[in-house]
């Protein structure tokens, strides 16, 4: 029995869709434990490309069991939008295995209506998000207010709590918006449909996970976007609105922490990063033109350019420590190619001081300047490589000095989009 969980060392988008769909080879269940639709993971089978948001990576095997845990909020919509999606792909997806958290909460209309106004509203001062109404949700949450999928198993209870809640939004939308009300039985008509769809999935996740642990099986928990995006210990206020990080795993699913086997760290072999905030290494040139246009740097869920640069390893040394990272997943490094030279901030330099994490203070973060070393480029194509020895010397350098740099083993390198373009080093299962 392993549980092991999947995370984002930096900003998200480091390819976690490809690398959870890979290794649910050795997995029963597949666990998505915290945030909502504003994450997407990408992956790539033959000629197949799928695009998801909430429903677990894992999907595309129908022996295993997804679930969708109590740490996400839910837009009910968006979700059944895209099991039907899924479904009409040839995707088979039943409450067999797909299963929901009766406690995790839900995405109303009034959450993204909210979401949008405070960014319209915010102007220059914006955050960047997507909009989703991912925050005013998780805002409901932690005030008691919100309503949970499990209300949504007694209609005439779920209307009492959105007509209470609409007291409230509709005063911000009227008085400080401008905005005009919504309407109870809108919502309604929605959330019926919502049931009727959703309830056969609804159940208590908490119980099969316990259960299986138990029974000596393999869980894969899998996280979405990045510790810099942790609403605790990221670029606050430019982050999420939940956390990332792999000590949300035990809260967003219930496993103990100490059931957490091994914790795996999805590295990006440069950096990017969506929305507003410091992006040290960023490079506002050609060359980062070339890594967006490359490695096709555009949001899953929004479609938005996302702002890219040198790989910096304070980043990653920062998640390798805070989350317990035991092993490197090396993704794009296929994208590397065609560069003269490759760069990696090993450090920081701030007040004539040398930083080697993240520091706490966003201002500061901002005014830090990469400690960069310099790697010679390759050319080589590297989709059909099987192993580190058929990777160029120069690729193999700039993998052993990023090891060293964070503190953490190499344990697969992704070589391409696709499932079979992968360099396998360490059993991620027992």
């Amino acid at each position: 029995m392993s549980n092991l969980a999947v995370i984002g060392t930096q900003w998200g988008d480091e390819g976690k869709g490809k690398v959870v769909d890979l290794l649910t080879d050795g997995a029963d269940l597949v666990v998505r434990f915290h945030g909502g639709n504003n994450a997407g993971h990408t992956l790539v089978v033959g000629d197949s490309t799928y695009a998801l948001h909430l429903v677990p990576s894992g999907i595309l095997h129908p022996d295993k069991v997804s679930l969708i845990a109590t740490g996400v909020v839910v837009d009910p919509g968006v979700l059944i939008g895209e099991i039907k999606d899924l479904m009409a792909r040839g995707i088979e997806i039943s409450p067999k295995n797909l299963k929901i958290s009766g406690k995790a909460h839900v995405i109303l209309p009034y959450h993204k209506r909210l979401d949008e106004a405070r960014e319209s509203r915010a102007g220059a001062g914006k955050i960047g998000t997507t909009g989703r109404g991912i925050g005013p949700a998780y805002e409901d949450k932690a005030s008691r207010v919100g309503l949970r999928l499990s209300d949504l198993l007694d209609l005439a209870l779920f209307e009492s709590k959105v007509k209470k809640a609409l007291q409230e939004k509709n005063c911000l939308f009227e008085k400080l918006y401008g905005q005009k009300p919504l309407e109870a039985a809108d919502i309604m008509a929605e959330a019926r449909d919502w049931a009727a769809f959703l309830s056969p999935f609804i159940t208590d996740t908490f119980a099969i996970i316990q259960k299986a642990v138990k029974e000596n099986k393999n869980i894969l928990f899998e996280g979405a976007q990045g510790v810099q995006l942790d609403i605790d210990h990221g670029t606050y206020p430019y982050v999420t609105s939940s956390n990332p990080t792999a000590g949300s795993v035990s809260i967003g699913s219930g496993l103990a922490p100490n059931k957490i086997d091994k914790v795996v760290g999805l590295v990006k072999a440069y950096t990017s990063r969506v929305g507003e905030g410091p992006f040290p290494t960023e490079l506002l040139d050609e060359t980062g033109t070339k890594i967006r246009d490359i490695g096709r740097e555009f949001g899953t869920t929004t479609g938005r350019p996302r702002r890219c640069g040198w790989l910096d390893a304070v980043v990653v040394r920062t998640a390798v420590d805070l989350c317990g990272i035991d092993s490197l997943a090396i993704t794009k490094l296929d994208v590397l190619r065609h560069h003269d030279e490759i760069k990696m901030a090993t450090a920081y330099r701030l007040d004539g001081q040398e930083l080697s994490h993240v520091p706490g203070i966003l201002s500061d973060f901002s005014r830090v300047e990469p400690v960069y070393e310099t790697f010679k480029g390759f050319s080589q194509d590297l989709c059909s490589a099987k192993s580190l020895d058929d990777l160029p010397p120069e690729a193999k350098v700039f993998l052993k000095r990023l090891s060293e740099t964070v503190g953490a083993r190499i344990g697969l390198v992704s070589v391409g989009p696709e499932r079979g373009q992968t360099i396998i080093l360490d059993k991620f299962f027992k």
